[in-house]
């Protein structure tokens, strides 16, 4: 049976190259975001067939409508990655990007969080009656910026610690129910997208990918991109606030 997955965000950065990452290892692949001419020549140019989806996940209620009915169009969805996300600079406090960056990164994240796995519990429930496999796998990416406050971002690394949360909260959910579903955090450092703050040990969205492919078929519940970033985060949890404060 053809392997499934969505990836909302997929007009660009680590959510493209991830997507034409997967399609090259045989999945059915959902693109979802809010370019969609963009996502078409993406779909055009994977050697599987690929299903494209207009989302802006700030309007919820019609995301949450628009991932069911990609879901619905596809033979297959075992994996969905949500990689939808927005970050910027806002030292003076600006309410524009402090709202927009909430909608996006904590609303709209949540409301396909919670969509996805409404989807694999009940396609657990069919499995149980023998109509399918009942398998799921949920990825969110988040950030190694969920380990402190940025006073040059405050909004963003404090989407970010709510998207790791989050998804610390869907696994323990997840533990004492029947529905088989995975569910894994990235928390990438500095990747070479419209969303990079910095260059210190920046890497590729290719490479990126090609580490979070890894993380999803070993099936880990969190994974660090680039791992070395594992380093930089202990260091984070290890460092009083006030040091901290000083050095970002």
């Amino acid at each position: 049976m053809t392997r499934g997955a969505i990836l909302v965000g997929a007009s660009s950065g680590i959510g493209e190259a991830l997507a034409r990452r997967l399609a090259a290892d045989g999945y059915e692949v959902g693109l979802a975001a809010r370019r969609t001419e963009r996502m078409r020549r993406i779909g055009a140019e994977l050697p599987t067939k690929a299903s494209v989806a207009t989302m802006d996940v700030t309007d919820t209620a019609d995301a949450r409508e628009g991932f069911f009915e990609l879901a619905a169009a596809m033979e297959s969805v075992d994996l969905v990655v949500i990689s939808a996300g927005v970050g910027e600079l806002n030292r003076e406090l600006a309410w524009e990007p402090t709202r927009r960056t909430a909608d996006v990164n904590v609303r709209g994240f949540a409301a396909i969080a919670t969509a996805a796995m409404r989807y694999f519990e009940a396609t657990a429930d069919r499995a149980s009656k023998g109509e399918r496999d009942g398998a799921g796998h949920l990825v969110g990416i988040s950030s190694v910026a969920a380990h402190f406050g940025n006073g040059s971002a405050p909004a963003y690394n404090a989407s970010k610690a709510f998207v790791t949360t989050y998804l610390e909260g869907l696994r323990n959910r997840q533990a004492d129910r029947d529905a088989d579903v995975t569910i894994t955090t990235v928390e990438p450092g500095f990747v070479d997208t419209d969303l990079s703050m910095g260059g210190f040990w920046e890497c590729s969205p290719e490479t990126a990918a090609e580490q979070i492919a890894r993380a999803i078929e070993k099936k880990r519940t969190h994974t660090y991109v680039t791992r070395r970033w594992r380093l930089v985060v202990w260091f984070l949890k290890a460092m009083p606030e006030r040091l901290l404060r000083r050095l970002v």
